[in-house]
Formats: structure tokens, C-alpha cells, sequence
């Protein structure tokens, strides 16, 4: 299922407004606590738009970055969890094609990933928890491939915008007073044209009662078919970054 982008801006309004009732309807009986990360993606990112593909190293995206911006924000209380987390990636770069009739395709890609959630716990012990969640994942994109090094050919654009739901599970685990790790896989799209799954293995290590570091491991696939041609993205990794909680 795929919620155009015209209706992105009443979608975020309901999920606030539902978020805010939450927010009231529990002030009394438990204490919200917050968490905000900013976090790097060390990602291989594969573009794929119809049967022109394109990839790139992690090492490679750094040198041809223009901007990129990644971040997220979980507010709890008690069972329930309300989260975001964003990411924004603009590269202009060359990268490898398979085959040898081309020696490679020029890419410029410009990336918003916007991916909700309301989680509720469903399991907790001493050392151990585990949440179902329910959501969203908002998908924009303006890419364009242009094949370099071979016979000319016209190169081939993807630009849309969508909301796909998605339903996930994810496992929290205390290896010390210091020491946690996450688990978090998802998956959305539930029709023929639109799919998204994620996996997120991460390791936390408090520095103190407000500053974690957080270390991992992230895989992100998106796919559509855009004016009926079939985009896909991929992205896989390691994670580096910093969480605060109040």
C-alpha cells in the first residue's frame, strides 16, 4: 500500500496528534523518558532503475557527499514507545556497473527516508525485553543514471515520493551496567508494486547516566515500480553514533 506524498503532511498530523493524546493520557500515571541520537551511516549504497544499476563504496560516498544528515528521536513511556528516525543523503558520484560494455554510470541521488513508529512491550524480564511495532516509512527520491564508457544511451531518471506501512519487532538485551544491544527488524509495502524491510543490530555503551555510544550494523532495501519501471535502493553497513537520554 503507498500514501502519496499529498497526504504526507496530514498523515505526520495524525500520528502527532495521536502521540500528544498519549502524551496526556499517561502524564499521570508514568514518567516519559527521551532519547536523541545523531548517528553516522557507513553505508554501500546500490541504485537500481530498471536494469541500469549503479554502486557505491562507503569510502567513495565520502568523497562525492554534497550533504547528508542523520538522526533519530524515541520518547517512552511505561509499555508504549513513540520513534523517528531520519535520514538525508544528496551524492553526485560515478560508480561501477556490472558487466564490461560500460565503464560505469554517472549518479546523482538525492535520498529522504523518514521511518515512523509506535511500539508496544510485550515481554520484559531483568535483562530482556521485546516490542511489536507498527508504522510507516516515507520513501522520496530524485535519482538519475547516465551510462558512461560504452555505445550512447539516454539516461534514466526516478523521481516519486511514497508512504509504505510497515510492521516490525524489536528485542532489547542488558549485557552489563554498561554494556546493551538492540535488534530491530521491519517490514512494509504489502502490495505487488512496493516493498521495504530493514535490519538494525546495534551495541550501546553508557558513558554516563544521559550519553551512550552506539555501534552496529544496518541493512535498508527499498523497491517500486516508478512510471512502471522498477527502482530499487539498497543500503548496508556499519553504524556510528551518539545517543543522549533524559
Amino acid at each position: 500500500m503507498i500514501i502519496k506524498k499529498t497526504g504526507l503532511r496530514n498523515f505526520l498530523s495524525a500520528v502527532g496528534a495521536l502521540a500528544a493524546s498519549a502524551t496526556v493520557a499517561n502524564a499521570q500515571d508514568s514518567r516519559w523518558t527521551y532519547a536523541a541520537s545523531i548517528y553516522l551511516f557507513a553505508a554501500e549504497t546500490t541504485t537500481q532503475i530498471g536494469s541500469v544499476e549503479s554502486k557505491l563504496s562507503f569510502s567513495d560516498a565520502l568523497e562525492n557527499l554534497d550533504m547528508a544528515f542523520m538522526g533519530a528521536f524515541e520518547a517512552s513511556n511505561d509499555q508504549w514507545s513513540f520513534g523517528l528516525d531520519y535520514m538525508y543523503t544528496n551524492l553526485g558520484f560515478t560508480g561501477d556497473t556490472p558487466g564490461n560494455v560500460f565503464s560505469g554510470a554517472e549518479t546523482n541521488l538525492k535520498t529522504q527516508i523518514l521511518t515512523g513508529f509506535v511500539a508496544y512491550r510485550v515481554l520484559e524480564n531483568q535483562n530482556a525485553s521485546v516490542d511489536v511495532a507498527g508504522g510507516f516509512r516515507y520513501f522520496d527520491t530524485e535519482t538519475e543514471l547516465n551510462l558512461v564508457g560504452g555505445p550512447p544511451v539516454p539516461s534514466v531518471t526516478a523521481s516519486e515520493d511514497w508512504i509504505d506501512p510497515i510492521i516490525g519487532v524489536r528485542a532489547n538485551m542488558r549485557f552489563s551496567d554498561r554494556w546493551s544491544g538492540t535488534a530491530f527488524l521491519d517490514y512494509g509495502g504489502f502490495d505487488g508494486d512496493s516493498e521495504t524491510w530493514q535490519v538494525l543490530l546495534s551495541a550501546d555503551y553508557a558513558l554516563n547516566e544521559n550519553w551512550d555510544l552506539r555501534f552496529g550494523y544496518r541493512y535498508l532495501d527499498v523497491e517500486n515500480t516508478i512510471s512502471g519501471t522498477d527502482f530499487s535502493f539498497e543500503q548496508s553497513g556499519p553504524i556510528f553514533g551518539a545517543t543522549y537520554r533524559f
